[in-house]
């Protein structure tokens, strides 16, 4: 029970990034035309662009396409942009079925590929959308051309220090406490996780909190549960296409222990979560935080455009 609470508290600055996410804002973001919008499982998607390989988006926890709005606006030039948004995100209705959410999107993922005769996607993951992406990658790498992952990684960050009991029990009780949280609390948990883990820059912060906070509560609590209980790294040895993994780093977050890091110790970290995949390497951006193409438009843009002319 010590190595239990020991990870939590290792990992705390982490999970804020992943769970303590809000409830109920009008807000909204200015956002592109698509040219079309549809629905496969429970997934939405909409599509921009008309030409050029095409890239399928897909933001972490109680995003939606606003986080990719720079990124959209880059690629719709030369490629065909699939932008999802998951069940119970961003407006979206939450899933009938309250349990395997994430087998869910998985499976609405390949149904979406398969429907709309995408052929060879990069998938590009934000935290959440990143592990689906790597999973994806080694279910199905035959139907893709590639991986990027944003700070989103085969195992919950700490959860591979602690055992799958372990892990159950923590991610169990982040279910309990964030479905118990009142509205108020929630956001203000929005706003402090934007201010601390999200973003540099307190202005964006303040502007993207409301966005991370048109979610339902208990979606919300159930994808951070199963995602934080999950391990897929045994399937990367699967994952025979390129893999790029895009690693935060903000020096000041990790200047203290228990997450005393360099920036070279974090990517190395990143590096050995995935080093049962044929094919991965660790891209590090700084200074910026979980959302770095929040926080670096332009090196993140270019990391990414490194990315694909490489394929």
């Amino acid at each position: 029970m010590r190595t239990v609470r020991n990870t939590v508290k290792t990992v705390l600055h982490i999970l804020l990034a992943s769970s303590l996410l809000v409830a109920g804002s009008a807000w909204a973001a200015p956002a592109q035309a698509a040219a079309a919008v549809g629905q496969v499982g429970t997934l939405k998607f909409e599509v921009h662009g008309t030409h050029g390989r095409p890239v399928i988006l897909i933001p972490g926890l109680e995003g939606g396409p606003w986080v990719w709005k720079d990124t959209i606006a880059r690629l719709e030039k030369n490629h065909v942009v699939y932008a999802v948004t998951l069940a119970g995100f961003d407006g979206m209705p939450a899933p009938m079925r309250k349990t395997g959410l994430i087998d869910q999107a998985d499976a609405s993922l390949l149904a979406l590929i398969e429907q709309q005769h995408i052929d060879k996607p990069v998938l590009v993951g934000h935290s959440l959308g990143g592990t689906l992406a790597l999973r994806f990658a080694g279910e199905h790498a035959k139907l893709i051309s590639g991986v990027v992952a944003v700070d989103g990684l085969p195992i919950f960050p700490g959860m591979d220090r602690v055992s799958a009991e372990q892990r159950q029990v923590i991610a169990e009780r982040t279910r309990t406490q964030m479905s118990a949280m009142t509205p108020a609390q929630f956001q203000a948990a929005a706003l402090g996780y934007m201010q601390h883990v999200g973003v540099i820059d307190p202005k964006l912060a303040e502007q993207y909190a409301p966005l991370n906070a048109r979610s339902d509560i208990a979606a919300t609590a159930g994808y951070a549960a199963e995602d934080m209980a999950a391990d897929y790294r045994p399937l990367l040895k699967q994952a025979d296409v390129p893999i790029l993994e895009i690693s935060p780093y903000y020096a000041p977050d990790f200047a203290q222990p228990p997450l005393k890091l360099s920036e070279a110790q974090k990517a190395a970290y990143y590096q050995g979560l995935l080093a049962g995949a044929p094919n991965a390497k660790v891209a590090s951006i700084a200074p910026a935080r979980h959302f770095a193409m929040l926080d670096q438009p332009a090196k993140f843009q270019q990391v990414l455009d490194d990315f694909l002319k490489s394929l």
